[in-house]
């Protein structure tokens, strides 16, 4: 009877888990492991770039790469995880609802913003988390030049100053001088909790972080939060009110709501813990992977981060290790000691750090250069030849 490895996601993290798994049982000459994805469309949405125009194009097709390297897709989204008959329960197109068993499970389904926790985002604020919301987003944007002139059309806010905030803030002076002309007097206010801007990063990349801003004219509001979200702006806490058609929420990510469907212990963000093969804490045959993986990168205490950098590896490492455990075959520990940051500023340029202290490295047009070749290059799927993808694949290939 043939083995199944069902994987729940076609991100970054389940499409290399898909690739490393269907490459180690070639590698094996194994004709008895079925490798199957199921996800709502055979597509890597390029989520790092959704902060650009043009949102609708940042897609890469994986049904030639899947049919090239023998892996099958589903098109649908899992609703139930049923651990105790390893087996889930999938959506179709249609809405019919099937049972797919496992011998291996692999949990890539992803992460997504928490919209629910602060009166009035569900209904007024726009993110850029999903292709479909960061297209909502993209419309609003150009539809302020059909709009009467006012402090709301020309403000937008930015709630939250992590990297995604950060990104988008920086985007938005050169965006509005697009849509609204260049004379236009535009505001691009940042609400960030912590008391300066990216206080939660190194000293050296904060200074960058503030040198940018003050340059692009992009203004933070810190030790700030937001009290309710209407379709005229935001109330802070303290009782500040910001005029604004335009609310962008970028905060409060959490792993899908899957992990809770799995009886293991999970970390603030909802994320499985995972030993150093990626399998799930009490079960050796699931293993979480990308953002829904709370995994130790190194024995100095640091951890996988939500970024498509830490899933990448994620899901090679996965994959590798679950068709392992079909082949009788060694495991790979999952290692991830090399830490970078690429840092997009807008009309500024970019930062880029290294290591988990965040020392810089490049600004602005070099560093700029090398976001560019790395969110339009090197994130992408490879070309959909088997030897090429199946090189790529393996969890020790060099990342370059």
């Amino acid at each position: 009877m043939r083995k199944q490895i069902l994987i729940v996601g076609a991100g970054f993290a389940g499409m290399w888990a898909a690739l490393s798994a269907a490459r180690l049982a070639d590698k094996h000459d194994n004709q008895t492991i079925d490798i199957t994805v199921i996800a709502p469309q055979p597509e890597l949405r390029v989520r790092p770039r959704f902060y650009e125009n043009h949102v609708e194009t940042l897609v890469s097709p994986l049904q030639p790469l899947f049919d090239i390297t023998g892996v099958k897709f589903l098109r649908g989204s899992v609703s139930n995880i049923h651990p105790d008959s390893h087996s889930v329960s999938w959506k179709d197109a249609h809405g019919e609802t099937h049972q797919h068993h496992y011998d291996r499970l692999i949990l890539a389904s992803g992460s997504h913003v928490n919209r629910s926790f602060v009166s009035g985002v569900e209904a007024h604020a726009f993110d850029l988390d999903q292709l479909e919301s960061a297209a909502i987003l993209e419309k609003q944007l150009k539809s302020l030049a059909s709009q009467p002139e006012s402090e709301a059309r020309n403000t937008v806010v930015v709630c939250g100053g992590g990297f995604t905030g950060i990104e988008m803030a920086m985007e938005l002076p050169g965006r509005l001088r697009e849509i609204l002309g260049s004379n236009s007097k535009t505001r691009v206010v940042v609400v960030e909790r912590g008391p300066q801007p990216g206080s939660r990063y190194s000293e050296e990349l904060r200074n960058v972080i503030i040198d940018a801003s003050a340059e692009l004219g992009v203004e933070w509001l810190v030790n700030a939060e937001v009290e309710s979200v209407d379709a005229s702006g935001v109330t802070l806490k303290e009782g500040q009110r910001i005029a604004s058609s335009t609310v962008i929420w970028t905060v409060g990510v959490q792993a899908s709501d899957l992990t809770a469907q799995i009886n293991a212990p999970r970390d603030r963000q909802g994320r499985l813990h995972v030993n150093a093969n990626l399998q799930v804490e009490g079960y050796d045959d699931i293993y979480a992977t990308g953002d829904v993986a709370c995994a130790a990168t190194d024995d100095k205490g640091n951890h996988a981060l939500m970024t498509c950098q830490h899933a990448i590896l994620l899901g090679k490492f996965a994959g590798n290790n679950a068709a392992a455990s079909l082949l009788n075959a060694e495991p790979s520990p999952y290692r991830q000691e090399m830490y970078v940051t690429c840092l997009d500023l807008g009309a500024w340029g970019a930062v880029y750090t290294e290591g988990w202290d965040q020392q810089v490295k490049l600004t602005r047009e070099e560093a700029k250069t090398l976001k560019m070749s790395i969110t339009r290059e090197l994130i992408y799927p490879p070309k959909a030849e088997r030897a090429v993808a199946f090189e790529m694949a393996d969890p020790y290939a060099p990342f370059v």
